[in-house]
């Protein structure tokens, strides 16, 4: 790394004519940019320049070495401007993974809009109720439900919803018994049992249901909730949607909130197309819910 820097300084003492010149404009003392040139020349054995009072000469190996340090010089400067145009404007590929549910009502909307505003953006998105790894399946951003186990990963709150039992309009009113199909998704395990609470009067009441229908998506439950084939559990957000052929199964009661999270392997330093798709999701969840 010292090499470098050396090679760099003596590229610079080149350029502008004299130490002092480059020590001036590299914001350095004389002695340190002297002793640049001085170890460089000790490291290679070889003498680069003739300096006199008035005037410094390149040796012929200084002359030949000079053109690989400006090249290096130049190579960097272009890193360090193609850095700093990253941070100006959001562009490369970012890799989004979400909840089929999430993806399809928050995630995609919020995207689409960043897509328009920042074209250099390079867009992945994944919907899988899986959850993916973020580092073995180089993803960039994960919305997820729930907090994560603590790891490497940075992770952070970006809203909230609730999820609401619902059913088909078209069976509204017909009593909830242990033959009422409850349509499950999944990943919501063997054993299924929700606690409900009425915000006004704090009463509670539990519900577990015994007769079940599992799917994989939530889309697909709203359709067979939809069809009077059962009652299942709806994100809000999405049960707003379809209010006009479902609703709630317990009305009055509800569920407890279901946290939201963003995660990311960046730690504090979130490339700026990170940055701006996680906050125009954050977003679209605080006006959706």
């Amino acid at each position: 790394m010292n090499q470098l820097r050396h090679m760099s300084v003596f590229a610079h003492i080149v350029e502008r004519g004299s130490i002092t010149a480059a020590a001036a404009h590299l914001d350095l003392s004389k002695s340190v940019v002297s002793q640049h040139l001085s170890r460089l020349e000790q490291e290679l054995g070889v003498s680069l320049l003739k300096r006199t009072t008035r005037q410094q000469v390149l040796t012929p190996a200084g002359k030949m070495f000079y053109e690989s340090c400006q090249a290096i010089n130049q190579q960097a400067e272009q890193a360090w401007q193609q850095a700093r145009q990253a941070l100006e404007a959001p562009q490369g590929r970012v890799r989004i993974t979400a909840p089929d549910a999430l993806m399809s009502t928050l995630v995609a909307p919020a995207i689409a809009t960043t897509i328009t505003l920042y074209p250099l953006l390079d867009i992945e998105l994944i919907s899988s109720d899986k959850r993916l790894a973020i580092n073995a399946d180089d993803i960039d951003l994960a919305i997820r439900v729930g907090e994560s186990v603590a790891s490497n990963l940075m992770q952070r709150r970006i809203g909230e919803f609730r999820d609401v039992l619902c059913q088909g309009k078209s069976v509204a009113g017909e009593k909830i018994n242990e033959e009422t199909v409850y349509v499950a998704n999944t990943w919501q395990g063997a054993t299924i049992q929700h606690q409900f609470v009425n915000p006004k009067s704090r009463k509670r009441m539990n519900y577990a249901p015994s007769k079940l229908c599992r799917v994989d998506s939530f889309h697909t439950a709203i359709a067979l909730i939809q069809n009077g084939a059962g009652i299942g559990l709806i994100p809000d957000f999405l049960a707003q949607s379809s209010s006009g052929t479902i609703c709630e199964a317990f009305p009055g009661f509800q569920l407890p909130a279901n946290p939201v999270y963003a995660l990311h392997p960046y730690g504090q330093l979130l490339p700026l197309g990170v940055s701006v798709c996680l906050e125009a999701i954050e977003q679209t969840l605080a006006n959706s819910i």
